[in-house]
């Protein structure tokens, strides 16, 4: 417990430092002594800088991960949900990246290599589109001939997403965000849905 106390410390200092100074200025000795610990106890629990900057990295995904399935969780439609799911996963993606200041120039340097954060992470949100789809096929408001595999396909369609949103490129364009954003939840329903067009309610969540 106590082991597990210490890194959490630890990689809270480190995400501070790195908001405030930056991933290339921050030291290991920065953040042993700003989280009032010795180098060797930072050592203990972390290998290198990068080490510890994955960790912050995972540890707000993760944050992301658990917010997700609370929508999962919720009493919704699968439609429903599933248009929550992937509207509330652009704007939170958004928010931890923006939120983690000079954090985000690493963000973006290494948005093809995030694939090291993800490794695990990334099976859990399979995991949880699986549970929405597998839901919608069971009361006959999805077709899905394999849920395993178009789970996964729209994780990555999600993640392909991530970088471009963030960045406001919808903004500077015609349509823009929100048009791209509800057309991306009108894209993915209309390909699980079982018949008929997707509900406005649905493609503008935000709205209801």
């Amino acid at each position: 417990m106590r082991g597990e106390k210490t890194r959490k410390k630890l990689i809270e200092v480190a995400r501070q430092l790195f908001i405030k100074s930056g991933v290339e200025a921050t030291t290991m000795n920065d953040i042993a002594v700003a989280a009032g610990k010795v180098r060797r106890t930072l050592y203990t629990h972390f290998k290198s800088k990068e080490d510890i900057y994955w960790a912050v990295v995972e540890t707000e995904i993760m944050q992301l991960i658990e917010r997700l399935k609370s929508i999962v969780n919720q009493d919704l439609p699968p439609e429903e949900k599933l248009a929550y799911y992937i509207f509330h996963r652009l704007e939170l993606i958004k928010e931890i990246v923006l939120r983690n200041g000079t954090l985000r120039t690493e963000f973006f340097r290494d948005v093809w290599s995030l694939e090291h954060a993800w490794k695990d992470i990334g099976q859990q949100e399979i995991a949880l589109l699986r549970s929405i789809l597998q839901e919608g096929v069971d009361n006959g408001a999805f077709e899905v001939e394999n849920i395993r595999a178009t789970a996964i396909l729209i994780h990555y369609a999600l993640r392909g997403f991530d970088a471009p949103y963030i960045r406001n490129h919808f903004q500077r364009m015609s349509p823009g965000r929100e048009e791209i954003r509800a057309a991306a939840i009108a894209l993915i329903l209309n390909a699980v849905r079982a018949k008929g067009k997707v509900p406005e309610k649905y493609i503008y969540p935000e709205n209801h």
